[in-house]
Order: structure tokens, then C-alpha cells, then sequence
């Protein structure tokens, strides 16, 4: 059974869940517990931002050492088209999380 808390995270998750030029709910992605936020429903850093102080305020949820940056670190930048950079290891960010973090009223991953 779907609780009240799951139900409202994923209507505030499904506000950003993009944009379509024919407002057709067929096409809307489907929102999992596993839905990654950032892979899964590709949110650039401002949209995550924007999202998460929304999350906060509206379930009151404490932030502790919550930072955007955990998820959405800087990628180095360089003049040279030919430098590679090794990709930057990020940990997941769910819908899962939100709900767990919801539930408990603190940001439970650090």
C-alpha cells in the first residue's frame, strides 16, 4: 500500500519530470522508488536545486549536511578539445531517498 507521504513525493517529483510539446500522459516517463533523478529523469543542477528546496520546505524536512554538489559535482573543464577527463563517480539520488527522508523528517544520506 501506497502511503500519503509516497503519494506526495512522487506529485512534487512528477512536477519536474519534464516538459512535451503534446501534453500527453502517455508520454510521461514512468516514477519509481529507483528513478534516478539526475540519470533516470535527467535534471540539470538547477532544476535538482529547485526540486530539493521544495522538498524541504513543503515536508519539512531538516537538510543536515545535505549538498547539491554530493550529486552534482563540478566536471573540470579544460582549453583542450583532445584532454579526457575520467568520469566523475556520483552516489545514487532517488525518488527512494526523498520518500525515506520524508518519512524520517531529516536527509538521511550523507
Amino acid at each position: 500500500m501506497v502511503s500519503d507521504t509516497e503519494t506526495r513525493v512522487f506529485a512534487l517529483v512528477r512536477r519536474y519530470n519534464g516538459v512535451y510539446l503534446f501534453n500527453n500522459e502517455k508520454k510521461q516517463r514512468l516514477l519509481t522508488s529507483e528513478t534516478d533523478l539526475d540519470t533516470d529523469m535527467q535534471l540539470d543542477v538547477s532544476e535538482a536545486e529547485d526540486l530539493m528546496e521544495e522538498f524541504f520546505k513543503e515536508f519539512q524536512v531538516d537538510r543536515g549536511n545535505f549538498k547539491i554538489e554530493t550529486y552534482y559535482p563540478d566536471e573540470p573543464f579544460s582549453w583542450n578539445p583532445f584532454k579526457k577527463f575520467p568520469p566523475i563517480l556520483v552516489p545514487d539520488f532517488t525518488i527512494g531517498m526523498l520518500i525515506e527522508s520524508a518519512k524520517a523528517g531529516k536527509w538521511l544520506y550523507d
